[in-house]
């Protein structure tokens, strides 16, 4: 799947750097050109993604929620 059109304004790509996963809950950090964007996000949707240290992503940052969208 990849992604044409989204209407989030504030959109990071980057690279993850850490990821510190928890029981149900974990931090991903991504790195980008403005900085440091971390996403609290389920251990699911990290093993869904199949984030790792590493993996280009965009963070998309919408009010107070920071989504991950893995690039091809």
């Amino acid at each position: 799947m990849s992604i044409e059109k989204i209407n989030a304004r504030n959109q990071f790509k980057g690279k993850i750097s850490t990821i510190i996963e928890g029981p149900v809950v974990s931090e991903v950090d991504v790195e980008t050109p403005a900085g440091i964007v971390t996403s609290v996000i389920t251990t699911r949707s990290v093993k869904d993604l199949e984030l790792k240290i590493g993996t280009e992503v965009v963070a998309l940052v919408k009010a107070t929620e920071v989504s991950l969208a893995k690039l091809l």
